[in-house]
């Protein structure tokens, strides 16, 4: 009986200790366009209380954002301003859940809000999850998300999600 609630223990200990609780760190963002192969550098601040209160201010460019409040998600962008409500405009609503769930290690209902499949692989220190769509990815869903994690520490240091449209945005984070 010991056996087993050790084991049980250590499976447990192993999948929160890759749950990030919150973030309050430097990030840049790559922003690749593949149709037309324009890439997009960025960098901010992101500060995530490990539940549904998400803030990215950017430092360049000056004055983006990126900011979720519960199910208000802002945005400005290029000077492109918006107030969405994620439960009321579907699309929105998912690339929330996704982001969320991502950010705070919940990426298992990430992969079935977007029904994809998972792989997980460890190499040089780094724990990386990919979720792969396994075939038409739902509308606002990502193709893939491919998560980095340090093994020693449990901290993400690169979230990688590519948009069904051909976007991918590369998140490295301090």
């Amino acid at each position: 009986m010991k056996h087993i609630t050790l084991i049980i223990i250590a499976v447990l200990f192993s999948v929160t200790a890759f749950a990030q609780q919150t973030f309050n760190t430097d990030f840049t963002q790559t922003k690749v366009m593949k149709v037309s192969g324009k890439t997009t550098n960025k960098t901010g601040h992101i500060l995530f209380d490990g539940k549904d209160q998400l803030k990215m201010i950017y430092s360049e460019p000056e004055g983006d954002y990126f900011i979720i409040e519960g199910n208000l998600v802002r945005i400005n962008m290029d000077g492109k301003k918006a107030d969405l409500d994620a439960s009321k405009v579907k699309m929105v609503g998912l690339q929330r859940a996704t982001l969320l769930n991502c950010l705070s290690g919940n990426w298992e209902q990430a992969a079935a809000d977007n029904k994809a499949e998972t792989t997980i692989t460890e190499d040089n220190g780094l724990k990386t999850i990919s979720i792969n769509a396994k075939g038409k990815v739902p509308k606002g869903g990502y193709k893939s998300v491919e998560l980095t994690y340090r093994i020693s520490d449990g901290k993400m240091v690169k979230m990688v999600l590519e948009e069904a449209i051909g976007v991918i945005n590369t998140y490295e984070i301090k």
